[in-house]
């Protein structure tokens, strides 16, 4: 962490799926800026590693173990972040999940899981912060989607779900603006990280990020502070006219494949 700002003091952030790389570079990012943060992980352990960094460098935070598709665990956890730091004022549902797999290689226990933890999740935990920040007239959510949610990637079934989660952060921004609560969302496109599809792909291909990277016009994959940037700008109070809205940080992917135009351009 570099040096502290002020522009998250004396706010609090729950954010889901800490324990992994994106989710524990929003957590940095915001408790750099002042934010105490509650690190909610499926593993508590896996949430003690990031509160841990959040801890070295200054900042305050709270472990939290639980299952976002369980109603009640969640809501043992914003509670508890209420005990420690108070009214909660930003939630990122970061929290996800992806398979491989074509279309004819998911079954319904695959379909039903990519959707809970990647669409259902952000809707418990959104129930359990709204009643709350609504009260108070003021919040902010950011939900965590995928460029797979707006072009065919594969992954269909996270696919599936992302697009659902965009669709579901403009029916929050919708009903809960006029109370105070700003809900957007982050499309990010492929982030160089260490979870478990990268791994197999990586297994399989190990120069599988230089590959991709040919795809995007800024020539390269993301990395994870490339989402926490755009995170800290839509859970900020200077983003407040920002509401619906879906910030794509993809390098350009979705806007052009200067491949095909490339192989298009004969001179």
């Amino acid at each position: 962490m570099t040096e502290r700002t002020e522009r998250y003091e004396g706010k609090t952030a729950l954010i889901t799926g800490a324990g992994g790389a994106i989710g524990r570079a929003i957590a940095l990012r915001l408790a750099r800026e002042g934010a105490a943060i509650g690190v909610l992980d499926i593993t508590r352990a896996t949430a003690r590693e990031t509160l841990a960094q959040l801890e070295k460098a200054g900042a305050r935070g709270l472990a939290l173990g639980a299952d976002i598709t369980e109603d009640e665990q969640v809501r043992d956890a914003v509670a508890a972040m209420h005990d420690a730091f108070g009214e909660l004022d930003i939630l990122v549902n970061n929290a996800g999940h992806s398979i491989l797999g074509r279309i004819e290689q998911v079954d319904r226990a695959g379909w039903d899981n990519e959707l809970a933890i990647n669409l259902d999740g952000a809707f418990v935990c959104a129930k359990a912060v709204l009643p709350a920040m609504a009260a108070r007239g003021h919040g902010a959510i950011v939900n965590i989607g995928s460029v797979n949610g707006l072009i065919a990637l594969g992954n269909p079934a996270y696919s599936a779900a992302k697009a659902g989660l965009l669709s579901f952060t403009q029916a929050l921004a919708t009903e809960y603006g006029p109370k105070g609560i700003r809900t957007n969302m982050v499309s990010p496109g492929s982030i160089k990280t260490d979870i478990a599809t990268w791994r197999i792909r990586q297994e399989k291909d190990p120069q599988i990020f230089e590959k991709l990277a040919r795809w995007y016009s800024v020539g390269r994959v993301g990395v994870p502070d490339d989402v926490a940037a755009a995170v800290a700008y839509l859970a900020a109070d200077e983003a407040s006219f920002v509401n619906g809205a879906n910030l794509v940080v993809d390098g350009g992917l979705t806007a052009g494949l200067p491949v095909l135009i490339e192989e298009m351009i004969l001179e």
